[in-house]
């Protein structure tokens, strides 16, 4: 059950984004430490990314924000939708003003892949039941793929080698 307290809620909001956002980089540690060869930390970075993971769970459950499947798909879809809408366009607009072409760059792909992610959502929406095809990610610039990975990413170029598998 939420929290009655706006000062309690608002933290708990703030916890959640901070443990997520800790999840996200400790993975990203964790990668660099595999590619420097350093397994112990690459596992303690993983470890900690998992135990953030659980914190924030456990945070959106207090704020009662994990519901139904189809009103999580609804959130999601609402989520993706202002990505690529209204976020990640300012985003691009303060980029391209700053000539900061590696921003403008991440943001733009991140916003096309954002377009694929909301149109998936809906597809599950329409369906959730039905069996699952297999799904793949593009490790460069998050676009998502069913049945097959494409010999080259439509959004970014990148080879189908690029693509991981999602279980």
């Amino acid at each position: 059950m939420a929290s009655s307290n706006t000062k309690v809620v608002e933290d708990i909001k703030n916890a959640f984004a901070g443990e997520s956002q800790a999840n996200r980089k400790y993975l990203a540690f964790a990668a660099k430490a595999e590619a420097e060869k350093l397994p112990y930390a690459a596992k303690i970075f993983r470890a900690a990314a998992e135990a953030e993971t659980i914190h924030a769970h456990s945070h959106l459950r207090l704020i009662d924000g994990i519901k139904s499947t189809a009103e999580n798909l609804k959130e999601a879809i609402g989520g993706e939708t202002y990505e690529f809408t209204t976020m990640y366009p300012e985003f691009i607009k303060d980029a391209v003003a700053a000539g900061d072409k590696a921003a403008e760059k991440g943001f733009n792909l991140a916003n096309e892949a954002e377009k694929v992610h909301a149109e998936l959502f809906k597809k599950a929406a329409a369906d959730p039941g039905k069996a699952a095809p297999k799904v793949f990610v593009c490790k460069i610039c998050g676009h998502v793929a069913e049945d097959h990975a494409p010999d080259n990413c439509p959004i970014c170029g990148g080879k189908a080698a690029v693509y991981v598998e999602i279980q």
